[in-house]
């Protein structure tokens, strides 16, 4: 087991040179592929969703937004409490438990899938505790914030960051490959409608091992929990985790505040869904912001003794920071268009170009198969494979050009993306051969993850100059948690335009929402008299 770094401070020039480096760089690359793994658990709902339509799982297509929607609900509000962990638990105590509990709904969704009358409920939960993928994301990111000199920031961040969202990528890559053989065991199912992958269209009738799509991560992620508890470290330096305690009650802290956030996240779950079945049917918009303020205030009221209080408070500094609360907005816009993209948009694929939108004693209906419509499964990857890879050149190119101003460019560019892929879902939404409008949808997509990536890195770099190396893991676990709630509030919302027939509104929304994005990073960071000048 690696020991614990009791004196570390990476500006230090000679104790960096003469062995830092090395530690720093065994702990990134651990925590690159446990993060990936975190990925792939909390987003692959996007992949089995659309296989769930292709076998014929008795679900509506709301139903799987839904699922997806609740695993990126969760997956958001895990991201609060994990801002905290590094501090309060120490990294390698964090990222060895997080990873490990991973194991729990990837080998529950392989048994979920073996049953095609699988209940709803039963998935929705899955969903929930698929959010510690989620989740993992803002303790990864400040636990390697603190590895690094802030001269490199920009790569070590985006080298996290960007490789560990690989997880989206590689898990909409492996997951249809796996469907087609018997991995696991188990009986297969048999596709009603042409699914497809790497390997090409998978046509109806053939056999598919969807549970698969669950048990593949386990292995991994044994694998990885052990690597974490061998060769990752702690930092038990004063700015970073002084008081961790004994390790079972590390773990006691995570298990604790994990809990208040799932709590948090089904009760905001049941209070927007619709009265008829159990909810409440209260707007999301007022939701997400009492799920977001009862978690932050149910974490400061746990009785988890004075350090863990003294922590707590020290870290919530940040929201007395402006700069907190622009980077949080700024980092959605990327981050959160990332991540919200890529947890719904196969199904709005599927959904737009895989069913033909014709006519029908002069009603408008939108459930005939298109023959001709594209295998979803062998496109879905590549946009995130894009906004992923290029994450750590974005940091990269923010280390050189500032981060603020590269953050600029990229927010104009996915204003006039989001602008013409709404004109493209409008022609295809209403044409009886939506094929036709794919391709330019597709590389206007594609164009858009290009920008989410690179401005992901360069929010990466404006974080690590604007704050102290106190604040800055805190604010970027706290930003990224915010902006996880992308993965809910995109699939929410284009599954709602969708139902409403106009998928158009959610892009001219979200192109509105970056416009706002352009004009407060200028405020911040960009006009003649900035309060920090293009950091």
């Amino acid at each position: 087991m690696a020991q614990d770094l009791k004196n570390w401070n990476p500006e230090d020039a000679q104790q960096w040179e003469s062995g830092g480096k090395q530690i720093a760089n065994r702990n990134l690359w651990i925590s690159i592929p446990s993060l990936l793994c975190g990925f792939a658990v909390w987003l692959y709902w996007s992949i089995i969703t659309v296989q769930m339509i292709n076998v014929g799982f008795a679900f509506t297509q709301a139903d799987l937004f839904t699922i997806s929607a609740i695993a990126g609900l969760s997956g958001a509000t895990l991201r609060i409490p994990s801002s905290f962990f590094i501090r309060l638990a120490g990294g390698r105590n964090t990222l060895f438990l997080t990873t490990a509990l991973l194991i729990i709904p990837a080998a529950g969704t392989g048994v979920a899938l073996q049953d095609i009358n699988t209940p709803l409920w039963q998935f929705q939960i899955l969903a929930l505790l698929s959010g510690f993928g989620g989740g993992n994301f803002a303790s990864s990111m400040s636990n390697i914030s603190f590895f690094f000199p802030k001269r490199v920031q920009g790569y070590s961040l985006g080298m996290n960051a960007g490789l560990g969202n690989f997880g989206v990528t590689t898990m909409q890559l492996l997951i249809p490959l796996v469907m087609t053989f018997s991995l696991f065991g188990g009986d297969p199912m048999t596709l009603v409608q042409p699914s497809g992958s790497l390997i090409g269209k998978i046509p109806a009738g053939e056999m598919t091992y969807i549970h698969n799509a669950g048990y593949v991560w386990v292995t991994f992620l044994v694998v990885l929990a052990a690597a974490i508890w061998v060769g990752m470290n702690n930092i038990t330096a004063d700015h970073v985790s002084p008081n961790i305690g004994s390790t079972l009650g590390a773990f006691f802290k995570i298990l604790v505040m994990l809990a208040i956030g799932l709590v948090a996240a089904w009760a905001g779950f049941k209070l927007m869904q619709p009265a008829d079945v159990g909810g409440l049917g209260i707007s999301k918009w007022v939701v997400l912001p009492l799920v977001i303020a009862a978690t932050v205030f149910l974490l400061k009221l746990l009785p988890l003794g004075e350090n863990y209080k003294t922590s707590l408070t020290r870290q919530y500094r940040i929201f007395n920071n402006k700069h907190t609360w622009a980077m949080t907005v700024i980092y959605t816009m990327t981050f959160g268009s990332f991540i919200g993209y890529s947890a719904a948009l196969a199904l709005a694929l599927k959904v737009i170009f895989g069913f033909q939108h014709v006519m029908v004693d002069g009603v408008m209906t939108h459930t005939t198969a298109n023959p001709n419509g594209p295998a979803v499964l062998m496109y879905a990857w590549i946009g995130p494979f894009i906004g992923a890879i290029i994450r750590p050149v974005g940091g990269i190119i923010a280390d050189k050009m500032g981060g603020a101003k590269v953050t600029q460019i990229i927010s104009v560019v996915m204003v006039a993306c989001a602008l013409g892929a709404a004109h493209y879902m409008q022609l295809a939404y209403a044409s009886a051969t939506p094929e036709e409008f794919f391709m330019p949808f597709l590389v206007l997509f594609l164009i858009l993850y290009l920008a989410t990536g690179i401005g992901n890195g360069s929010t990466f770099r404006t974080i690590a100059v604007v704050f102290d190396k106190e604040q800055a893991g805190p604010v970027l676990g706290w930003t990224s948690a915010v902006a996880a709630y992308g993965a809910f509030i995109i699939p929410q919302v284009i599954g709602e335009q969708i139902t409403a027939t106009t998928p158009e509104n959610a892009m001219y929304g979200f192109a509105a929402f970056y416009v706002v994005c352009i004009v407060l990073n200028w405020w911040f960071y960009l006009r003649s008299n900035a309060y920090v000048q293009n950091p």
